[in-house]
């Protein structure tokens, strides 16, 4: 079996796959908040309790990948998976793990491993011209073209951000909760409801005014992808989306470790 883990600026998710079903099918799925100080020993508490839940024997995980953003958590990553599973990890970006695509930016270097396996999971499981919008911690727009090659994007704060920013930074403006409105209406009765249009409208304004744009500079039909935790119920509130894959992320990363293995 394959154990698979993306580490967000957020959240940890690891995922199970069972290689010998032929399929990227997941088996199990866990999440656990981002702490770069969460040891290997730590990792293992919680996440050997999973796998005998699931049933899973920890002898039959016979490959490890991962994927970060957060450099500060690779180590006890890989603490986890040398002392408990005896196994070396493969490193999403690195090694014979390296992107097997073509970066057609200014700062190849700079691309980060989530925006990365959105990618390369897009161009396989999509094709053709596209238009990748993971709504993470940022919201982030990919443009990839029809032979794979990334060829740019957006990186915009992503609502929760943006919240946390505009209750930080005032007085007076309440918590509120990040949900779907109620109404189409742009004009609120009430400062929970001004707030959540400012939040939640503005982001859907700039997602589509942002992908409009893009697809005329692509100057091709290009579908769009969207991915992350919020891409749900942005969906129910707008008809740009062609695909919605809440695990566009992790499947990359067993995508990436079948090429690695080869």
């Amino acid at each position: 079996m394959l154990l698979a883990a993306d580490v967000g600026n957020t959240n940890v998710v690891f995922a199970l796959f069972d290689l010998d079903s032929g399929s990227r099918e997941i088996r199990a799925r866990w999440r656990i908040a981002t702490d770069p100080r969460r040891t290997g020993d730590e990792y293992a508490v919680w996440l050997l309790q999973l796998l005998e839940i699931e049933g899973v024997p920890r002898e039959q995980i016979t490959q490890v990948i991962f994927a970060s953003v957060v450099p500060r958590a690779n180590h006890n990553l890989t603490v986890l998976c040398e002392k408990y599973f005896n196994l070396t990890p493969i490193v999403a970006g690195q090694g014979k793990a390296a992107w097997p695509f073509s970066i057609d930016v200014d700062q190849p270097s700079s691309l980060g491993a989530d925006r990365a396996l959105n990618i390369l999971a897009a161009h396989e499981k999509y094709g053709g011209d596209l238009i990748v919008v993971d709504f993470g911690t940022a919201t982030k727009l990919e443009a990839i073209d029809f032979n794979g090659t990334y060829k740019g994007g957006v990186i915009a704060p992503g609502i929760n951000l943006s919240l946390d920013a505009l209750v930080g930074k005032t007085a007076k403006l309440p918590r509120i909760a990040i949900r779907a409105p109620d109404s189409s209406s742009v004009i609120g009765r009430n400062t929970e409801d001004q707030m959540l249009i400012g939040i939640f409208w503005a982001h859907v304004a700039m997602m589509e005014g942002l992908i409009e744009r893009m697809r005329a500079e692509i100057g091709r039909p290009a579908k769009v992808v969207a991915t992350g935790g919020l891409a749900i119920l942005f969906d129910e509130k707008t008809e740009i989306f062609d695909h919605v894959d809440a695990d566009l992320t992790i499947d990359g990363l067993a995508i990436l470790a079948e090429h690695a293995s080869k």
